[in-house]
């Protein structure tokens, strides 16, 4: 493993931190903390701690010794001066006179004796660096050493490997218990760099930052250098005809997969709508997905061994509190025959709900009872032949179980490159997820009404499809941007913090690509704005056909492309969905020389209601926006001054020429979509956005 240390970023950091009133031993445990972050293989989203013991004034202004460790919620790879809270030391270090410790009481203690009592929660790791003497302390959860330990014989595996460089301590939940056992071991080896602990993890330590830290990458790599040795002996008796990375383990012989692998734009939304949680008369719990895929990955996936290496638990014990015990294994995505496909991934996700609801109740008796049901929904999907999904309640949530998924899958074919992967009991690992002190680091928040959800706007990049992208994203939903002009997409969709991509709706095979990716990326659709449109002009008679028959390509056409590629995807979730169109006075209320903008817009105002009425049994829902006078997108600021001229009138007074006297804002639309899209018993219905217009109103 590379060691990252510079001399001369260290010195920056000491700069850097010390004018925000860090000292030297905080800026420099701020600096090392962030290269063990930053390195993927030793910690990934939030997993791991460091801590250093030096020296604060209290509010009286007298020096005081404390420990400043890593703060709850704080992520190593950018952790800041303030994510390293400072708690007195000398309290936490008399507890090591207690036999045992309830964990109120510890948290209790650790928030007690902070400095700043506004800080974060320290690590629930704290006791354990605070009992030991070093200055510095380093935590990973190195994959390395995890294929060491997550082993039947791992003590004896560690031994061996790091001799009497590192002690070994026996898996102890952690906290008190885990504080007081380290600390025994340690003072019988006082003389080691560090612990291994055994299906948990790596602790070194130093007398400086850059000690502790050089002992940390060292350990690692003498673990990495153990499986790449194992490695090269196993190859060198297989003869496989694959020479990538380390190859595959013996237990990674592959299965027979069908001739034909179905696409990920295929399966995804299947397993999307098996996942979500049906919370009765039509509403659902959806979930977003995260897709990968790899040779090691397929490697993993395609084994036939998969029901025995993939089924043991979590890599560290960390992770069952974001990926749960373990993954959904499906059938191979056979693309052939992709209805038995359903037919199997369902049968798969029932009979995993129902071991997970055993697994619960079970575990849950030696507590009593007393501890409460989390939903029994896998974070991770396996599908042989295919790769892996993460799941989430969000996009960031879905990244973190992939990228934890792909992990355990690095660590997994480590461990049986070795031997054979072991981890902990289950026993141990409900404590862990139904530990409180785990799950409060996934805070608990109020779900927006849109939250779950995957929204796709067409145009848009101009001002409603902009405007409406945000309202979205704000309601909480995942959201897609699609612009004939790419620049626009993403311009759009990087405000929003969603993905913007080029499409031309008027092309149906542009429209079917955009969807697949956006299936792709996030796992299907749930709402789509059918948004695009453009304003042509002429009169009735005299406008060549070639200009009527271009508009109801964007006008009408393009939006039945639009809904017809989202039903579809709709119709494989089996959780319903809603398609909004915007719609225009037009329809309702034609003026002249509007005839082939309004005629086409009339045609979209029928084409609602039948997707309406024809995919309602689906739990589909279809409405439009009526809209007028909106200063952007199809009513450009020249046109609101030919017209206010054609009034005699100002152009603030024509925008505003309403019966509320008030002027439409691209946003009032993008609200009234997102109404629509919240109004789960309607459908085939019309929502006037003027200002009020009696003439334009639906009758």
């Amino acid at each position: 493993m590379e060691n990252r240390w510079s001399d001369r970023d260290a010195e920056s950091a000491i700069e850097r931190w010390s004018k925000q009133g860090a000292n030297i031993d905080v800026a420099l445990r701020t600096y090392s903390s962030r290269l063990i972050g930053v390195e993927p293989h030793l910690v990934v989203h939030g997993g791991g701690n460091t801590s250093v013991k030096t020296t604060a004034v209290d509010d009286t202004g007298e020096p005081v010794n404390v420990i400043c460790v890593k703060g709850s919620g704080w992520d190593l790879a950018t952790i800041e001066p303030a994510g390293l809270p400072a708690v007195r030391l000398e309290p936490l270090v008399k507890l090591q006179s207690l036999d045992t410790m309830s964990d109120e009481a510890m948290v209790n203690a650790q928030r007690a004796n902070l400095l700043d009592t506004t800080a974060p929660n320290p690590s629930v790791e704290t006791l354990l660096h605070a009992f030991l003497p070093h200055a510095f302390i380093d935590h990973s959860h190195a994959n390395a050493v995890l294929a060491l330990t997550d082993q039947p014989d791992g003590e004896a595996l560690c031994r061996e490997v790091f001799g009497d460089r590192m002690a070994c301590v026996p898996y102890v939940m952690p906290g008190f218990a885990l504080a007081k056992k380290a600390l025994a071991v340690f003072q019988e080896r006082p003389d080691v760099d560090g612990m291994i602990l055994l299906k948990h993890g790596i602790f070194t330590f130093g007398h400086t930052a850059r000690e502790a830290y050089d002992r940390m990458i060292a350990a690692v790599t003498l673990a990495e250098q153990r499986i790449t040795d194992q490695a090269r002996v196993s190859l060198a008796g297989m003869h496989l005809p694959r020479a990538v990375g380390r190859g595959r383990p013996k237990s990674f012989s592959p299965i027979r997969l069908p001739d034909r692998i179905a696409s990920v734009a295929d399966v995804a939304p299947i397993l999307r709508g098996l996942a979500a949680i049906d919370k009765g008369e039509g509403a659902y719990a959806r979930w977003i997905f995260d897709y990968r895929s790899s040779p090691e990955i397929l490697d993993f996936v395609n084994g036939a061994d998969i029901g025995r290496y993939s089924q043991q638990g979590p890599a560290t014990p960390d992770h069952a509190i974001r990926i749960k015990t373990k993954p959904l294994i499906t059938p191979p995505a056979d693309g052939g025959r992709i209805d038995a496909f359903a037919a199997g991934a369902r049968a798969a996700m029932d009979a995993y709900k129902a071991d997970y609801y055993a697994y619960f109740k079970r575990n849950n008796a030696r507590h009593g009872g007393s501890r409460n049901a989390l939903d029994p929904v896998p974070r991770v999907i396996l599908v042989p032949g295919l790769g892996l999904f993460g799941l989430g309640a969000s996009r960031t949530d879905a990244a973190i179980a992939a990228d934890l998924a792909e992990t355990n899958v690095a660590v997994i074919t480590d461990a049986e490159t070795l031997g054979q992967y072991r981890v902990i009991s289950e026993a141990d690992i409900f404590d862990i997820e139904y530990w409180s002190l785990e799950q409060a680091k996934l805070g608990k928040t109020t779900e927006k009404p849109l939250a779950r959800q995957i929204a796709v706007i067409t145009g848009g990049g101009g001002g409603i499809g902009a405007a409406t992208a945000a309202s979205f994203r704000s309601a909480g939903a995942e959201v897609a941007v699609l612009d004939i002009d790419e620049g626009q997409a993403h311009a759009a969709a990087k405000n929003v913090g969603g993905m913007g991509l080029a499409c031309d709706v008027t092309k149906p095979r542009d429209v079917a690509g955009a969807f697949e990716r956006v299936v792709v990326a996030l796992g299907g659709v749930d709402i789509v704005v059918s948004n695009a449109g453009g304003a042509f002009q002429g009169l009735i008679g005299d406008v060549a056909d070639s200009v009527l028959r271009e508009s109801f390509e964007l006008n009408f056409w393009s939006h039945h492309s639009v809904a017809r590629e989202a039903v579809r995807i709709m119709r494989r979730q089996r959780t319903g969905g809603c398609l909004l169109f915007n719609a225009s006075k037009q329809a309702f209320n034609p003026g002249p020389g509007f005839g082939p903008y309004g005629l086409p817009k009339a045609a979209t105002i029928q084409l609602m209601r039948q997707y309406a009425i024809d995919y309602g049994a689906d739990g589909i829902r279809a409405a439009a926006v009526n809209a007028d006078r909106i200063r952007s997108g199809l009513l450009t600021d020249a046109m609101v001054a030919e017209r206010a001229k054609a009034r005699g009138i100002g152009t603030d007074a024509y925008m505003s020429g309403n019966l509320l006297g008030r002027e439409v804002r691209a946003a009032d639309v993008a609200d009234a979509f997102v109404a629509l899209a919240c109004a789960e018993r309607s459908t085939a219905t019309v929502m006037t956005v003027d200002g009020g217009n009696p003439a334009a109103a639906p009758r």
